[in-house]
C-alpha cells in the first residue's frame, strides 16, 4: 500500500522512468488534473490515460520533486504540497545532454482519496509561475 506522499513522487517516477499512460491509475476513476492558468483541465482515467499516454515517444524529462507537505484531514482524505523543477527536451536519442535550466518550476497542490484501503489522486493542481516550451533537439 502506498502512502500519500509516494503516491505523488510515483506520479513522477512514472512520467520519467515508466509507462506515462500508468499514471492515471494513481488517480480515482473521476480524478482531475488541472492548471489554472490556461484553462486546462482533464478528467476521468479514461481522458488522464490518453492525454499522458501522449507524450512524444522522443521525450527525455527529469522531475526534481521536493518538499512534499501532506496534511491528513480525515482517515479517508489528505491533501498535500510539493515543488518541482522539470527538465525536458523532445528528439531525445540517447547519451548525455548538456547541462540546461529547468523547462518548468511549479508546484503541486493535491487532494488524496482513501478508497479500499489504497490512497489516490481525487485532484491535482499544477501551478507553474515559470515555464517555457519544450525544446527539440536538432538531430
Amino acid at each position: 500500500m502506498q502512502s500519500r506522499a509516494s503516491v505523488a513522487l510515483d506520479f513522477i517516477r512514472r512520467l520519467d522512468l515508466g509507462e506515462p499512460s500508468s499514471v492515471a491509475n494513481l488517480f480515482m476513476p473521476d480524478g482531475v488534473w488541472e492548471w489554472p492558468h490556461g484553462d486546462r483541465r482533464i478528467e476521468g482515467r479514461g481522458a488522464l490515460r490518453t492525454y499522458f499516454g501522449s507524450r512524444p515517444a522522443d521525450r527525455l524529462s527529469r522531475r526534481m520533486c521536493t518538499n512534499v507537505l501532506v496534511d491528513v484531514d480525515s482517515a479517508t482524505t489528505a491533501t498535500a504540497t510539493s515543488y518541482f523543477a522539470t527538465y525536458r527536451v523532445d528528439g531525445y536519442t540517447g547519451g548525455m545532454l548538456p547541462p540546461q535550466l529547468p523547462t518548468n518550476v511549479g508546484h503541486y497542490e493535491d487532494t488524496f482519496r482513501k478508497v479500499e484501503g489504497e490512497w489516490l489522486l481525487a485532484r491535482r493542481v499544477t501551478f507553474l509561475p515559470i515555464g517555457a516550451e519544450t525544446q527539440r533537439l536538432q538531430g
